[in-house]
């Protein structure tokens, strides 16, 4: 197959690009370097990369049109959610008019197939949890799950429009190989840098699911391969939750750092930023009734991930 992959440099794109590659597919990948990273470019003779800005619906639609792939998949987001308060048209940028210049690049091209990175933040604080794919109506409490809901809604209009089907997984965290960004990324980075304080946003007893990006990937792909209804919407998660202490623990010992030597300060909130949702659990029964389940649990994910991030930034972050 030809692959076109959106934010080809970021976290989960840059641990699908070798899977497509590796069972030969043809893959172009375009990032814009926002939060992707140029050590997480692929060197293939059948990966081509295309730098350029996504708002760029002239270029997009070009390549589009030319590379002619069957499928898309669309993982281009700003997924630093707090950095969307900042900013507040950044989200609108580049994730629901991105998101809106994909779709119409494909129509141009006659592409039929895009698979959606969504996240279970579009439900923002449901009453309901374990929250299932119907959960309704949604009330995003940040700029970045406003978008993403708004993705959503255009897809599945495209969808409907133009003979397009798509796949929409609304993950929980993802972690593993590769980050960019995320509360593993930054506690590393800076217990290289100070060893004896970490200040935490938040109380720590956030809890959510975390996902390992290959689980994630497998999910994906076993949902394409499995169902094949003009709109498959599925939360992608475990059944378990991590809490932000927890993983402050296990990072601290992961980088070899006595407890008893290091100040921890927590906030007096169990909300990190505005917008962040301190409590998640997807219901992830209609992946299970598909035939697929996670192999790790979210603590062995968590687990997992700092190991490989201690040891990928043993000498400082990547560029």
């Amino acid at each position: 197959m030809k692959i076109l992959v959106t934010g080809a440099a970021g976290f989960i794109a840059s641990n699908l690009i070798p899977r497509l590659l590796q069972r030969s597919d043809h893959v172009i990948g375009v990032d814009n370097f926002f939060l992707g990273k140029r050590a997480y470019v692929h060197k293939h003779p059948n990966f081509e990369f295309h730098e350029f800005d996504l708002l760029d619906l002239e270029a997009l639609t070009a390549l589009v049109t030319q590379a002619k792939p069957d499928r898309v998949w669309h993982l281009a987001a700003n997924s630093d959610i707090s950095y969307g308060t900042k900013y507040t048209d950044f989200d609108l940028k580049g994730g629901t008019l991105v998101t809106y210049n994909v779709l119409e690049a494909m129509r141009h091209a006659g592409i039929s197939e895009i698979v959606f990175s969504s996240s279970g933040a579009v439900y923002g604080e449901p009453a309901i949890m374990p929250t299932p794919e119907n959960y309704g109506p949604i009330f995003p409490i940040s700029l970045y799950a406003a978008s993403k809901a708004a993705c959503e809604a255009l897809i599945t209009a495209f969808a409907h429009n133009y003979d397009i089907r798509c796949w929409i997984y609304r993950f929980g965290n993802i972690v593993g190989p590769n980050p960019t960004h995320g509360v593993i990324h930054d506690f590393v980075l800076r217990l290289r840098e100070e060893r004896t304080k970490l200040v935490v946003l938040g109380d720590g007893s956030q809890a959510k699911p975390y996902v390992y990006v290959e689980d994630c990937l497998d999910g994906m792909e076993f949902g394409i391969a499995n169902a094949r209804e003009r709109v498959n919407c599925f939360n992608l998660a475990v059944e378990d939750q991590t809490t932000v202490r927890e993983i402050t623990d296990w990072t601290i010992e992961a980088m070899g750092i006595d407890r008893a030597s290091i100040d921890v300060q927590y906030g007096d909130s169990p909300r990190g930023w505005r917008g962040d949702v301190p409590y998640v659990k997807l219901d992830t029964r209609r992946m299970t009734a598909l035939g697929w389940t996670p192999r790790l649990s979210s603590a062995e994910s968590v687990r997992r991930t700092i190991r490989d991030t201690v040891e990928q930034f043993r000498n400082g972050p990547l560029s």
